[in-house]
């Protein structure tokens, strides 16, 4: 459990906003109950996330539980991952009295809640220690207070990583490192060093991470090596300056005789040097915990809160909107300048989890709110197919890894391309990189997940794809891959006709249709018949479309069940109404997805096929526009928002996803949502009487209500730039290329104002009448 820091008031921010949003985040929110947020501090997409690292022996993914015992407090983390933990590297545990063996199993326990606000983490330990942090992008300061006379110690452990219990192979290793102790003249010294790592959820190779740390009191230390990888038994505990391992745990212990310490932490990918550079010139010596507190605020109030304002007074809905904002910026992490593998001068990120989580909702929201960052983003990407040979769905560590369906990066690139991002891509190379995915099948990882083929990067069931036009059983996640794939070749045919280049584009809009070749008319269910489903060269394969045998990484679907996949061919909506049975039975069948008692399978919230906890479940409460029922998008998303999201520890349906759930929220928020690859917003219902979502370049969306409160959420009529709008659906070029306004009426009951065209279905061969 955390309890919420209480926020000192707070100058105004440099653009103007005298307000301080950041008062209104909740930091804790989802770190609990499998949201496996990141509750520590952090800036906007910063390289740095430090904070507690617990063990209770399960999975700490961001390193954060309620429960168990501190065994260190490290400077990178990731927030809302899954599969195994990442990194919890460069750490420290204050630890008083003396101090036999400094690998035997260290550990404190917790006294009272930590509390967690932007800028500032406290965890109060059982041995009477008080733990304060702060952070830059690429550095951290620790405040420790021991108990008077406590003989205060800290250790510094090179080799500590999040470990993993879920037996799948991902576990983290410490491969070796050093530690170098520098005394310029007694009592002036700092310490540098490296760790090697390996491992985490993308299955990486072996990474380096290089740290330089300076604390504010003299000390007395010693160094410590141990035996093996596993093995703790003490080898040397001596007062050598320098030692380095290759397997043997490494780090150090300093001794105090001051009660008060700060301790000032750098950390690069780079160099020992560069390190020691980030710290020095980030967190300068005498630099207060307050002030680097105040310095991450001002960032967050900047760079992201202050993108979407409001007037509006209800404080609920604030601390909703705001920390969603929050927990979005967390990743990717801008790493330019610290790339070790190539030198360019293109921006470099890393720490992508996953496209295959984010591309439906947070990146289009990231182009929005952080257009100079997203250009940046994309450019990275490209960047990384240049020089490794593929844009991965994830990255961490500087490794590709962790493909779970398509090659959801052309999607993305897509996105950027069709809503006019251009400033300094190049895009004859983010269509190559797209191309790369769509053409050549990567060479089998051998990753014990799917041993059907490569999971690192591209396609890796692209054979059938070519081959058939289809995906057979030979390849796991068969079915969900076949439809993601058919998304990712719209996101070529859209580039490719962008860039005038006829003979590709008409061959990937082809392709993009090939997820029909999946459609199995005789899978019925609920009076309901055709569904997405498995099929060989022989035919298709007997199966229940309320069921998906497990859901995971060896099955025909992946994290969602057929019922729920045979909506997600989002450029051909018009041709799913139309094997549905037409206007009617498409809205019956999106309306058992939300039925109660109809499917009892574990892990189904409310007993209904609809899952809000994972994301191929994300877009269907708001297809209903597409038959031009605003009305019951508007009723079923609402109420998903509103039963399974809160600003509360517990207040996620499921894993944060880096930000994927957050960003699901915010578009419920904001009243619209975005269908990736394409220009086309589905409109829902906005939930503030107004917001101004600030587009840079001084334009804006300005989007209001009347009528509505809590309760009061029907869209009733829509003005869009003044003009009476019937459409359920606007587009980029309407209200966010040069900006514009929104201006809804709303009502207790359903209105039918929806009578003009519906969404475009642009892979579809012809138009749904209705």
């Amino acid at each position: 459990m955390m309890l919420l820091g209480v926020a000192v008031a707070f100058a105004a921010i440099a653009n103007g906003q005298s307000e301080d949003l950041a008062r209104y985040v909740r930091t804790n929110t989802g770190s609990v109950n499998g949201g496996n947020t990141f509750p520590g501090v952090s800036w906007p997409l910063g390289m740095v996330k430090l904070g507690p690292d617990l063990e209770n022996g399960v999975d700490s993914y961001s390193g954060y539980q309620p429960n168990g015992n501190f065994t260190g407090f490290s400077m990178l983390h990731e927030s809302g991952t899954g599969g195994a933990p990442k990194y919890g590297v460069v750490s420290q545990l204050p630890v008083p009295g003396n101090i036999s063996n400094p690998l035997n199993n260290l550990q404190a326990t917790r006294a009272s809640p930590d509390v967690t606000e932007v800028g500032y983490y406290r965890s109060s330990l059982g041995s009477g220690v008080t733990v304060e942090l702060g952070s830059s992008r690429k550095a951290g300061l620790y405040r420790y207070t021991f108990p008077n006379a406590s003989s205060p110690n800290v250790v510094v452990d090179v080799s500590h990583v999040l470990p993993s219990y879920r037996g799948q192979g991902l576990g983290q290793n410490y491969l070796g490192g050093r530690i170098d102790i520098k005394e310029e003249q007694p009592g002036d010294f700092h310490y540098e060093g490296y760790g090697i790592y390996d491992n985490g959820w993308n299955r990486a190779g072996p990474w380096r991470v290089y740290f330089c740390g300076y604390f504010d009191q003299p000390a007395t230390y010693q160094t410590f090596i141990s035996g093996g990888r596993t093995n703790s038994t003490l080898v040397e505990y001596g007062d050598e300056a320098t030692y380095e391992s290759t397997e043997a745990r490494l780090g150090a212990v300093f001794s105090f005789e001051d009660t008060i310490i700060h301790s000032r932490v750098g950390v690069s990918f780079i160099s020992e040097a560069q390190a020691c550079t980030n710290v020095n010139e980030q967190i300068p010596d005498g630099t207060s915990l307050e002030a680097v507190r105040e310095d991450a605020r001002a960032a967050w109030n900047a760079e992201v809160l202050s993108k979407i304002t409001t007037t509006d007074t209800n404080e609920t809905m604030k601390t909703q909107l705001y920390t969603a904002m929050y927990f979005m910026n967390l990743l990717p992490t801008n790493k330019t300048g610290e790339n070790p593998l190539w030198e360019s001068i293109e921006p470099y990120y890393d720490d992508i989890f996953t496209f295959w989580d984010t591309f439906r909702c947070t990146t289009s929201l990231l182009h929005i709110l952080q257009p100079r960052a997203y250009e940046e983003f994309i450019r990275s990407l490209i960047d990384i197919w240049r020089h490794e040979g593929y844009v991965s769905d994830a990255r961490s560590s500087h490794w590709n890894g962790a493909v779970q369906g398509g090659s959801n990066s052309d999607t993305v690139l897509a996105d950027a391309y069709v809503k006019g991002v251009r400033g300094e891509i190049n895009w004859a190379d983010g269509f190559a990189a797209m191309a790369k995915n769509a053409e050549v099948t990567p060479p089998n990882d051998d990753d014990p997940r799917d041993p059907s083929g490569s999971v690192k990067e591209g396609r890796g069931a692209l054979p059938d794809w070519l081959e058939h036009g289809f995906i057979t059983p030979r390849f796991t996640r068969s079915v969900s891959r076949a439809v993601e794939y058919a998304g990712n070749d719209f996101g070529l045919y859209q580039v490719a006709r962008g860039l005038g280049l006829d003979e590709e584009a008409e061959r990937y809009l082809e392709r993009s249709r090939n997820w029909r070749n999946q459609w199995n008319p005789n899978m019925t269910a609920l009076g309901h018949s055709g569904f997405l489903g498995p099929r060989n060269l022989n035919g298709f394969i007997a199966q229940n479309p309320m069921s998906c045998n497990g859901c995971y990484w060896g099955d025909y679907y992946y994290q969602a069940l057929p019922w729920e996949y045979s909506f997600n061919a989002h450029h051909d909506m018009s041709t799913i109404v139309s094997l549905v049975g037409g206007r009617d039975m498409f809205i019956d069948r999106l309306e058992k997805l939300f039925k109660p008692g109809l499917f009892s399978g574990n892990g189904q919230f409310g007993n209904t096929m609809f899952n809000p906890g994972n994301e191929p479940s994300f877009g269907s409460p708001f297809l209903y526009n597409f038959v031009n029922r605003q009305d019951l998008t508007v009723r079923r998303s609402r109420f998903v928002a509103k039963s399974y999201y809160s600003p509360t520890p517990r207040g996620l349906p499921g894993n944060s996803d880096a930000g994927a759930m957050e960003s699901w929220l915010l578009w419920n928020i904001i009243g619209l949502y975005p269908l990736t690859g394409q220009t086309t917003f589905l409109i829902v219902s906005p939930w503030f009487k107004d917001l101004t979502i600030h587009l840079g370049g001084c334009k804006t969306l300005h989007i209001t209500t009347t009528g509505g409160s809590e309760n009061i959420f029907y869209v009733q009529s829509l003005k869009v730039n003044g003009e009476d709008w019937n459409k359920s659906w606007v587009s980029w070029s309407d209200v966010f290329a040069n900006g514009g306004t929104l201006e809804f009426v709303l009502g207790e009951s359903p209105a039918n104002w929806t009578t003009g065209a519906l969404p475009p279905s642009p892979a579809s061969n012809g138009v749904l009448d209705l």
